[in-house]
């Protein structure tokens, strides 16, 4: 082979051999480049506050009427007349119904013609007896005639008694024909019509009447919430909040608890309580279901961070708490209740420091994280559900039926 043949195939081999040597120098270098640093993840935090909140118990209830009251006939004899609207309110003393009235208006007649005959016999008796009281001393009068006077007077007098009483008896049941309400309270719709016959006590109702104003409300609680309700009861009146499911706990009523049953019921292990609420304008009805708010007492300077701000993890409730340095640190905490839109810490936090809103997923504990600028953060809800100004120093305030 010449030689200018040999050179030119060592030449083609050095210079594919540099060509790979530069290609396997630029994949090392490449390889042994740092990648960029990752930039912390942006958050939006508020500050945990100190608040005084109520410690309470919800429970769900019914609505019962303080006096609900069945009429019932006392008197025997047709309907003759209605004097209400079915459904109306009514007042106590107004007039119901009318039962016909002419047999024991008779009877009412015949007893006071009975007392009048006996005040005769009364008189004629003492009468005779006056007599005999001059005659008998004189001897002109047997003993025996004499005592006969004396024990008619005492006869008239008993019959005198009698009579009274058969009046008092025939108007009371004179006055069982009109029937009159016995309470203050929203009448029913009639079961009986005019024209029809009822029989006195018979059991059947005539219509019903429920008082509005006040309204109680009854509910129950748990044998293991007992102790601390009877504890609060010793030193004060219990508060107690009721609204409707329609509604919110801003519109709910504020009333006491007046009843605490005296057994925890068999079986189920609750125990009856009763709260009186004022229902002027009848908003509550009777049989009706409302949520219940039993209050407690009031919890102290208690430490309360939005909801938001609490996580879950295996090993139970926590929250990123961002130190000074601007890093981030997960801390667990013991949750309380909640009040609006906010929860209590009850242990793990103290009032002022900062927590994460949102951001967390990407949070890394002891990483560094970037506090958006208030203008970015979202807005906070007030009690009335209205967006306020949420700059990251503080938590929004409770509804205000949460902490009342």
């Amino acid at each position: 082979m010449p030689a200018h043949g040999r050179a030119h195939r060592f030449f083609i081999a050095a210079a594919g051999l540099a060509l790979m040597l530069s290609a396997l120098g630029a994949a090392g270098c490449r390889k042994k480049a740092a990648p960029p640093p990752r930039p912390p993840p942006l958050v939006t935090v508020g500050r945990a506050i100190a608040r005084d909140v109520p410690l309470y118990l919800d429970e769900i209830g019914s609505c019962v009427s303080p006096q609900a009251v069945a009429i019932r006939p006392q008197a025997s004899g047709q309907v003759m007349q209605q004097h209400f609207t079915d459904g109306a309110t009514v007042k106590k003393g107004d007039l119901l119904f009318t039962i016909d009235s002419r047999p024991y208006q008779a009877a009412l007649d015949q007893a006071r013609a009975a007392l009048a005959q006996n005040q005769a016999s009364l008189g004629l008796a003492m009468l005779e007896f006056a007599r005999a009281g001059k005659l008998y001393p004189a001897k002109a009068m047997s003993k025996e005639d004499f005592e006969t006077r004396e024990n008619a007077v005492a006869v008239s007098r008993a019959q005198i008694q009698a009579s009274t009483a058969a009046i008092e008896t025939a108007q009371v049941n004179l006055d069982y024909c009109f029937i009159h309400s016995p309470a203050d309270g929203r009448a029913s719709l009639r079961l009986v019509d005019p024209g029809n016959i009822v029989t006195a006590n018979s059991g059947a109702n005539m219509l019903t009447i429920e008082r509005l104003d006040p309204m109680d409300v009854d509910f129950i609680i748990t044998e293991q919430d007992l102790p601390a309700v009877r504890r609060q009861m010793a030193t004060h009146t219990l508060q107690t909040l009721a609204w409707l499911p329609s509604e919110n706990i801003n519109q709910a009523r504020a009333g006491e608890l007046t009843f605490l049953d005296n057994s925890v019921l068999a079986g189920t292990g609750t125990v009856h309580l009763r709260s009186t609420f004022p229902n002027a304008d009848h908003h509550l009805w009777p049989a009706q279901f409302v949520y219940v708010r039993l209050v407690l007492e009031m919890l102290k300077k208690a430490v309360l961070v939005p909801s938001e701000a609490t996580q879950i993890s295996q090993s139970g409730p926590f929250v990123y708490v961002v130190k000074n340095d601007q890093t981030a640190e997960l801390r667990p905490v013991k949750l309380g209740q909640r009040h609006g839109p906010l929860v209590a810490v009850a242990e793990g936090l103290n009032a002022g420091e900062a927590v994460i809103l949102t951001g967390q997923l990407t949070v890394v504990p002891g990483r560094p994280v970037r506090i958006a600028p208030p203008a970015t953060q979202p807005a906070a809800r007030g009690a009335n559900g209205a967006a306020t100004s949420s700059a990251p120093a503080s938590a929004s305030a409770p509804a205000s039926g949460e902490s009342s």
